[in-house]
């Protein structure tokens, strides 16, 4: 239990870290930061699938069997990430009158807002590496590279909106780090509840499969489907087929 305890640690604290990758984008301009996130954006998306169908799946078959419990769970996972998006989107709209965050009256509002939202994505993240590494080393590890991937483009969006939104970098690297560092205490909520309910694990697998499969088709591959360039559209599937090659390539520490 005690190695258990320190994978997911470690990998949550990995994972809190690329909340910095903000401040490593602006060394870069804009143009080349956007060509980047076009990539990183599908290679995201592979890896996210590639970790639910090659090794969250198959390890919740193989603790519930294929029965409608383990299709609840994984469409509960679906559900509950709508419907933290949706209210996210909403609180944007009803905070600024608008759904576009460039044309908010209220910016600094949208921004507190995206950290609000943030954090309890974070929260979760580190709830569903921690499950992961209960559930098995291999398959904790699998998901945080997934989780890890899918961050990237992310924090480095985050942490545009809060310069948006008024937040000065020094503050808006300081914000998005506490924010990301709100993993370390979903992980920790996990790893106590274990202790007590040790079939904890078996709901938040096919729960984080749910959410990587919302996070990949409903806000990763609809953002790909925006570039129209042939050369670019046929990095993009490169990469994409990449990600699921690396979760298929971890299957060997199994």
């Amino acid at each position: 239990m005690l190695s258990i305890w320190l994978y997911s640690i470690l990998s949550v604290l990995i994972v809190s870290a690329i909340s910095l990758i903000g401040a490593v984008a602006l060394l870069f301009n804009r143009i080349n930061t956007k060509k980047a996130l076009v990539i990183l954006v599908s290679f995201a998306a592979g890896a996210l699938l590639g970790d639910v169908f090659i090794h969250l799946l198959p390890e919740a078959v193989e603790g519930y069997g294929f029965t409608i419990q383990l299709s609840l769970y994984t469409l509960a996972g679906i559900i509950v990430f709508f419907v933290l998006e949706k209210y996210i989107h909403w609180r944007h709209c009803h905070k600024t009158g608008t759904c576009d965050v460039h044309d908010a009256k209220d910016p600094h509002g949208v921004a507190k807002m995206n950290l609000f939202g943030d954090g309890l994505h974070n929260f979760i993240d580190g709830m569903i590496v921690a499950g992961s590494y209960i559930a098995s080393i291999p398959l904790g590890i699998a998901t945080t590279l997934a989780v890890i991937f899918h961050e990237i483009p992310q924090e480095i969006g985050d942490f545009g909106v809060l310069l948006h939104g008024g937040f000065t970098r020094k503050k808006a690297l300081f914000f998005n780090l506490m924010s990301a560092l709100l993993a370390v205490a979903g992980a920790l909520v996990v790893l106590l509840i274990q202790n007590i309910s040790e079939s904890f694990s078996l709901f938040l697998i096919p729960f984080t499969a749910g959410g990587f499969i919302y996070i990949a088709s409903a806000d990763l591959i609809p953002e790909l489907h925006k570039e129209n360039n042939p050369f670019i559209s046929l990095m993009q599937f490169i990469t994409f087929i990449l990600g699921i090659a690396v979760m298929l390539l971890l299957t060997f520490l199994e």
